[in-house]
């Protein structure tokens, strides 16, 4: 009884926290946008001739990522299933049969409580994912920058009074974007470089060449620099960090296998993925952007928690 009754308790204030979050007018004004970044996103990509595929939120196979998180294994009807952390693995087989699509991908990501102070982790967000058959990473980088510059043109131009409200006076960064070498940023700045650039930058810049136990297997590893895969992430400035992550897919049989031994991992839970492999996957590149990062950015938000209705906080009770 006395347990129910502490239970009951922290329900109930669980509820006037969210009630006063609800009521909060920051909160519309945050929504209104993010429903523009979306539809910025959409109609350039549609524009670009990108079609729109379905998020995969079940999987018996997904991305097993290079960071600490928990299991999200079930059962069902005697099979294994996992909720998806990414939506890497599917389109790396979608694009099989479509040349170029992208899909807005809710992501489940059980992390651990101490990412809940970074100010950029959340344990459900959405992002979007789009990948491009035959793509070269010149060409994703432009599109990179393309899409940033006609978001940022488009919330401009639609959202003044939101971003008057947020006080922020949204720049159109100049393009090409900086590109610096993974590797050169932490020979200068040491291990906590993406943190020191972040707030060091004024222009969201490149991040390129990141070595291989940075990333997972599926990314393609440079021919000519053995441990440098050919990936690419965007980093905000004013310390907002990491929004966009991507890079080239390595789509040969035996590479992929080779990087899953030497990463240490089970290739028993990529059955699915290797088999189709074997059959031939064509090459391809694509990266994800989160919209609560983008949009934490855009209005100046200090934690991503409120660039979201419902958030997801690592190591606390969420609605």
């Amino acid at each position: 009884m006395a347990k129910e009754k502490v239970e009951k308790g922290r329900k109930a204030v669980l509820a006037k926290k969210y009630h006063e979050r609800f009521s909060n007018p920051a909160i519309k004004e945050m929504l209104i946008v993010k429903t523009q970044v979306r539809n910025a996103m959409a109609n350039y990509l549609f524009n670009n001739g990108f079609l729109e595929i379905s998020a995969v939120m079940v999987s018996p196979e997904t991305d097993p990522l290079c960071h600490e998180v928990f299991s999200t294994d079930f059962e069902y009807y005697g099979e294994t299933y996992k909720i998806t952390k990414s939506m890497i693995l599917h389109k790396l087989m979608a694009v099989i049969g479509v040349d170029k699509f992208f899909c807005f991908s809710p992501n489940i990501r059980l992390e651990v409580k101490e990412t809940a102070h970074s100010g950029r982790h959340l344990f459900e967000f959405t992002q979007l994912d789009l990948e491009i058959k035959n793509a070269s990473r010149d060409e994703l980088l432009e599109l990179g920058e393309g899409l940033y510059t006609y978001v940022f043109t488009e919330v401009k131009k639609n959202c003044r009074k939101q971003l008057e409200f947020f006080g922020r006076d949204l720049k159109t960064h100049k393009t090409p974007y900086q590109r610096i070498a993974y590797n050169d940023a932490l020979n200068q700045y040491g291990k906590d470089f993406e943190v020191i650039l972040s707030k060091k930058m004024k222009d969201p810049f490149w991040l390129i060449d990141i070595p291989d136990w940075k990333r997972e297997f599926y990314d393609k590893e440079d021919p000519t620099r053995p441990g440098i895969l050919l990936d690419m992430d965007v980093i905000y400035p004013e310390g907002f960090g990491e929004g966009l992550s991507g890079g080239m897919r390595e789509n040969e049989y035996d590479k992929i296998k080779e990087r899953i031994i030497r990463q240490k991992l089970d290739s028993n839970d990529y059955k699915l993925y290797l088999e189709l492999a074997k059959l031939g996957l064509p090459p391809s590149g694509g990266f994800g952007i989160g919209i609560e990062r983008i949009t934490r950015y855009i209005c100046g938000i200090k934690h991503v928690k409120d660039a979201t209705l419902f958030p997801k906080i690592p190591g606390e009770l969420s609605l």
